[in-house]
């Protein structure tokens, strides 16, 4: 990693970084190689705060939690704020900086690993910089990770962490695209959520859901399935679904009558659409339950 800075570590601030012992043994053991922490700290109101790096070796997320400050690349100044999130892939020359007004409180991570591109796809964002917002939970896993510093560069806590950053990562992906469907031109998927959980035991069609989140069905269906990996349609179906084994589970009722308060007439269409979303038949699965 190669840093240039002048800035002290701020009397309250946590700093802990990987061995390269350690660091060598994560990126070989089939539990870790896909993603490591290298480095990881918390800097609270880092007055002048300032980093330049000419050459990055490895991956960075930093995750601003109040304050302000500045990030250059590419050319391209972005001003942060609080509740916004920078992801910094390897190989990108920027530097960065704390407001001298404003500091900012700042976690961060540098990351390696065989999976940092895909996870980095999978987050999709659309530049270095995501307005997440404030997010206790985030901060929690980010105290929780952080937890290694005290673990005597333990093999098996240090398994255990990467998965926990992992779990990171794909919360963030969770974030990225609620937000995204927070904004104007896209789709309230929480709104569209609860409106198809309304209406679970009765039916839906494309013109109705596009109709609720007032856009055209293929502006629609086209935004749906981006932030879900899902048609409108076959989203609704999976609710359903998963609606139906929580009844076989949890009553006596017959799969007739499942079918019947999920609005299928039709208990054999019903069993062939269960069957084709869970991989079992109704009358499978409730007696895989007592396996």
């Amino acid at each position: 990693m190669q840093l240039t800075s002048n800035w002290p570590l701020p009397d309250k601030g946590i700093r802990f970084l990987t061995p390269q012992f350690l660091c060598d043994q994560l990126s070989l053991h089939a539990l870790t190689q896909g993603l490591f922490p290298v480095a990881m700290g918390y800097y609270p109101k880092a007055e002048k705060h300032h980093m330049v790096r000419e050459q990055h070796s490895n991956n960075l997320m930093i995750y601003c939690t109040s304050g302000r400050g500045t990030l250059m690349l590419e050319g391209k100044t972005y001003r942060i704020r609080s509740g916004d999130l920078i992801l910094l892939p390897e190989g990108l020359s920027h530097s960065y900086s704390s407001h001298s007004r404003y500091p900012w409180s700042i976690y961060w991570i540098h990351y390696e690993g065989q999976l940092c591109e895909e996870f980095h796809r999978h987050l999709d964002t659309s530049g270095p910089v995501q307005a997440i917002g404030m997010q206790p939970r985030l901060i929690s896993d980010f105290e929780e990770l952080f937890r290694l510093r005290h673990s005597g560069y333990n093999l098996a806590s240090f398994v255990h962490g990467c998965h926990q950053l992992q779990q990171i990562m794909s919360h963030l992906a969770l974030l990225v695209r609620q937000r995204r469907s927070q904004t104007g031109k896209q789709i309230d998927l929480d709104a569209a959520r609860a409106y198809m959980n309304e209406h679970l035991h009765g039916q839906l069609n494309l013109d109705s859901l596009a109709a609720h989140s007032k856009l055209s069905k293929y502006h629609f269906s086209k935004r749906f399935k981006a932030l879900t990996g899902h048609s409108p349609i076959q989203f609704f179906i999976n609710l359903k679904m998963q609606h139906a084994c929580y009844l076989l589970d949890s009553s006596t009722q017959s799969v007739k009558q499942v079918a019947a308060s999920l609005g299928y007439d039709d208990a054999y269409y019903f069993s062939r659409l269960f069957k084709k979303v869970i991989g079992l038949s109704p009358d499978q699965y409730r007696k895989s339950k007592h396996r």
